[in-house]
């Protein structure tokens, strides 16, 4: 047993990959001058060497096994159970590494996710080794996924993608982010909506997964219907497997807080947000995406379903939500960014919560007036990012 042993990892991941192996394979972000993006400024990118990577892997197999060593030692027949994960969290000297395999081998996803921010910047051939020796080290795996951004796919052959996807690359996570030029130029995301549509067609036709994330309210309230109704005919184009929705938040260490301060770009609220999505899924036409809202910063989590056949339902929970009286959206929304509620329908279902967020909102009236509530809402929000 090697308590100390410890492998690399990253800052961040996409929310669905939260019970996934986690393996650090460059650091930071090559482009990183995005206006919108706190995660990585100030920091610098690198590649790491295949053989510190190898390294990596190897320390995490080692690990596995450790942590199986010591199921069977507890009679649980290399099990990992809550006997297990209780073990290791409660006795002292084991690394967050191990806590990290522990929960992973807990949950059984056989899912790995490759930091950092893009990973198809490496060399195919380091690639493509790289990939070979996790599958041969961690046979257990089955999905293995990583970042990437539309401009490095694009200089990629489709060759080399087929290469990459056959060595055992599943899915990639490309933050589109916008299908509107004016915008992608605004927040200087460093590539145009045709090279979306390029990259895109290019990782479905190599055979893998392809997961868009699309950024409501990025177009700031000046552009916001030519962001959603050309984001949206942008997707048309591609037809990815996956559509996740991020709504935009400004923390004051994204570079973007300095355009909302000057008022040179000002915020979509809530309400707006919502009338901005029912825009942007209604224009989504002849694609068959899983469309997902798994993000604590969306204000509707229940817009998720399969098009076409779930866009009307999707619209209604939009429908619902703008439906609702003045006083009602606001209990909604202070509950929703409190993380109490999950559902408009929460606003019924525990009325003691409820009664608890009126009080809550009439007191922040009475100290600091309306704008005391916003603020309010947006500090809970911003905690997330």
């Amino acid at each position: 047993m090697k308590k100390e042993l410890n492998f690399e990892q990253g800052p961040i991941r996409p929310p669905n990959e939260a019970r996934s192996l986690i393996l650090r394979i460059t650091r930071n972000c090559p482009w990183n001058r995005c206006l919108f993006c706190p995660v990585y400024k100030g920091k610098k990118f690198s590649l790491r060497s295949v053989e510190e990577i190898k390294k990596d892997i190897q320390t995490a197999r080692d690990i596995a096994d450790d942590i199986k060593a010591i199921s069977w030692s507890l009679g649980n027949n290399g099990e990992v159970n809550s006997e297990v994960i209780d073990y290791i969290f409660n006795n002292r000297g084991f690394s967050d590494s191990y806590r990290s395999i522990a929960m992973w081998l807990y949950y059984r996803t056989g899912a790995c996710f490759l930091q950092d921010a893009d990973n198809l910047i490496i060399k195919t051939e380091d690639l493509v080794e790289i990939l070979n020796f996790l599958r041969g080290k961690f046979p257990e795996i089955t999905r293995i996924t990583t970042y990437s951004r539309s401009r490095t796919i694009v200089n990629k052959s489709l060759d080399s993608l087929k290469e990459i996807r056959k060595a055992g690359l599943d899915r990639l996570h490309v933050g589109m982010e916008s299908g509107y030029d004016p915008v992608l130029k605004l927040v200087k995301k460093g590539v145009r909506a045709a090279q979306h549509v390029e990259a895109g067609r290019k990782v479905v036709e190599a055979g893998m997964e392809l997961s868009e994330y699309v950024m409501p309210g990025l177009g700031g309230q000046e552009m916001w219907r030519e962001h959603a109704i050309e984001t949206a005919k942008t997707l048309n184009n591609i037809n990815p497997h996956f559509i996740r929705l991020r709504s935009l938040r400004i923390p004051d260490r994204a570079p973007l807080s300095e355009k909302l301060k000057s008022g040179e770009f000002k915020m979509q609220t809530d309400d707006m947000l919502a009338e901005e999505i029912r825009l942007f899924i209604e224009r989504l036409e002849g694609i068959t995406s899983v469309i997902t809202s798994d993000h604590i910063m969306n204000l509707l989590e229940e817009v998720t379903g399969k098009l076409p056949e779930d866009k009307e339902k999707m619209l209604e929970v939009i429908k619902k939500y703008q439906a609702l009286p003045d006083k009602e959206r606001l209990i909604y929304r202070v509950g929703r960014r409190g993380g109490v509620y999950r559902s408009t329908d929460d606003l019924t279902r525990d009325l003691d919560t409820r009664q608890k967020i009126e009080n809550l909102i009439a007191e922040l009236r009475e100290q600091k007036g309306e704008e005391g509530v916003e603020w309010f809402i947006s500090e809970m929000v911003d905690q997330y990012i």
